[in-house]
């Protein structure tokens, strides 16, 4: 499949995928690539690179094992392999890699943690029942859920 397809009237009309799928969308940072500034997508955002500063994605953020970021990251559900300095908000789900660091809050209503991961920081686990609280807070699970700190 071409990227740059030629339409009839004789200008070139660059393609870029599946662009219509909005929440399918899938946005990389690649290794060797820095972003400055707050990123923000209705799909799935892949940081191999380096990124400083909030990072919002409707669907899911997966930081990979080069992967840094500086800032605090909301989304739906995110696998961390990579180093995360910042708050993590995952309303659904968080996979802790054994390749991570993480050096800030979590809130999140269920979270795995591979042998290896490290985390230095607040863990907040709401329950299920707890996500009207959750979502009338913004996404954000509430403050009554369940404390657990690791750092190990």
């Amino acid at each position: 499949m071409a990227i740059f397809k030629q339409d009839p009237k004789g200008t070139d009309d660059v393609r870029t995928g599946s662009a219509t799928g909005g929440g399918n969308s899938l946005s990389i940072i690649a290794a060797g690539m820095k972003i400055t500034g707050d990123i923000e997508s209705d799909g799935v955002i892949r940081i191999e690179g380096r990124v400083e500063g909030a990072i919002r994605a409707a669907r899911q953020v997966l930081v990979g094992r080069q992967g840094e970021v500086q800032g605090d990251i909301t989304t739906r559900e995110a696998v961390v392999g990579g180093h995360v300095e910042g708050t993590i908000t995952a309303t659904e789900r968080l996979e802790v890699q054994a390749t991570s660091v993480i050096s800030g809050d979590i809130n999140t209503r269920a979270i795995a943690v591979v042998e290896g991961g490290r985390i230095n920081g607040t863990v907040r686990i709401a329950d299920a029942s707890d996500r009207g609280d959750a979502d009338a807070a913004g996404g954000a699970p509430p403050a009554h859920a369940g404390t657990v700190t690791y750092d190990g």
